[in-house]
């Protein structure tokens, strides 16, 4: 199934709009294209090393900072890009953006020196320390309703390995770091965004290498909630200075990745209404005095039918090119709320489209249930989408988009051969 585009051209571009974006994955490139197709905007994206998802591209400038690039180095470069920009004549104030979790708390902790060039979509202090961390947004959840998988916590904040608690989860079960921020720090091997544990030795194993690599947070421990990726769900969200929700939108995920480091993060899936879940992501919003971007993570628990929300990620998420796609661009209520300073109503996709960054022939090997592959190859035959796939750009760019898919062929057969009950 070809990738369809979301727009043939780029608009004109528009006066006043202007994008920086710290960070150089597929979910960077998708907010740099967002701008693009709606407002013309050629992004500007600071990033330690230009890889290949924002390389040879013509709707961004890249500014290379080096692997060895400080945070510190950062938040300078990024201060001299908006000097420079604010200087020029008619120079526009631009919107900064990061997607990474440590990004989005690095921007947060030089808010107030970053505020002086940038417009900020940022979450206030003590809402992200609390809805960045996951044991605190099982909490907040717990407090209006909203369902969560049971979940244990282990503290690292001492220095020493937690003892392990009598656990009544079952096994296996899953961990993982309670601040993705905090956990970017260390390094030991056999690291991954998301363990399964089988036993109490192997949470144990666990602690010990999170105790030696120097961890000094927490870490969650959740009940497995049966269910392979296609149990997933993804909510995303824009709620404005005023308070309001004016971006909300979801898809059922079909194929997560499975290398170590991306475990998790959907590579394919299909946007869908989800009312009840819509009505939760929006009372915890609310409840949380959230704003920003926002994305959920969300999965169906077979036993009894119940959306179980896992997280929120203080960012859009690295997938958010499928809400553009299906009809609601994620730059518009942004621009709205802090470039021009008004309110708007609610957007809400109403596209039915396959989102995927893997070939057909692939995706197809994941998905065993018939009913539902023979679904997605009617939705795949109207509309798939590709975040890199973008028609304005030149060869270089579209060779690229055929050697990542040849490259998730290799690192499925690698990491994930086969399809499982439970997506690991």
């Amino acid at each position: 199934m070809p990738d369809t585009p979301s727009h043939p051209f780029a608009a004109v571009p528009t006066p006043g709009v202007d994008l920086v974006l710290l960070g150089g994955d597929i979910g960077i490139y998708a907010l740099a294209r967002a701008f693009h197709e709606k407002y013309g905007t050629t992004a500007t994206v600071v990033t330690r090393k230009v890889a290949g998802p924002v390389a040879h591209s013509t709707i961004l400038r890249t500014h290379e900072l080096g692997m060895a690039a400080t945070e510190g180095q950062m938040i300078e470069a990024l201060v001299q890009i908006g000097a420079d920009k604010a200087s020029r004549p008619g120079g526009a104030r631009p919107v900064l953006l990061a997607n990474a979790d440590f990004l989005v708390a690095l921007l947060a902790a030089h808010r107030e020196r970053l505020g002086e060039y940038y417009h900020l979509p940022l979450l206030g202090d003590d809402v992200l320390r609390a809805v960045a961390d996951k044991a605190i947004f099982s909490e907040r959840c717990t407090e209006i309703g909203v369902p969560t998988p049971r979940t244990v916590v282990l503290d690292f904040g001492d220095g020493s390995a937690p003892e392990v608690p009598e656990l009544d989860l079952g096994w296996p079960l899953v961990a993982k770091a309670s601040r993705s921020s905090a956990y970017n720090a260390v390094s030991f091997p056999g690291k991954r965004k998301v363990f399964e544990i089988a036993d109490r030795p192997q949470l144990v194993d666990l602690i010990e290498r999170l105790t030696a690599a120097g961890y000094r947070d927490r870490f969650v421990l959740q009940e497995m909630i049966p269910g392979d990726d296609t149990a997933m769900l993804s909510v995303t969200a824009y709620v404005d200075t005023r308070g309001e929700v004016t971006l909300l939108g979801g898809a059922q995920v079909l194929l997560e990745e499975h290398t170590p480091g991306a475990l998790g993060n959907p590579a394919a899936m299909y946007t869908t209404d989800l009312p009840e879940v819509f009505e939760q992501s929006v009372r915890f919003l609310e409840h949380t005095g959230y704003r920003g971007y926002a994305n959920f993570d969300v999965k169906i628990d077979p036993r009894d039918g119940t959306a179980k929300f896992f997280e929120v990620n203080p960012r859009i998420g690295r997938n958010n090119h499928y809400m553009t796609a299906a009809g609601a661009n994620v730059a518009e209520p942004v621009v709205a709320d802090l470039v021009e300073d008004r309110g708007i109503t609610r957007m809400v996709p109403r596209e039915e489209v396959l989102y995927s960054i893997v070939p057909w022939f692939l995706l197809r090997r994941y998905l065993i249930d018939p009913d539902l592959r023979a679904r997605v190859r009617e939705i795949g035959r109207r509309r798939t989408v590709n975040p890199l796939a973008y028609s304005v750009e030149g060869i270089r760019r579209r060779l690229y988009v055929l050697a990542a898919k040849a490259n998730q062929v290799k690192k499925f057969l690698q990491h994930y051969p086969r399809p499982s009950a439970d997506g690991f």
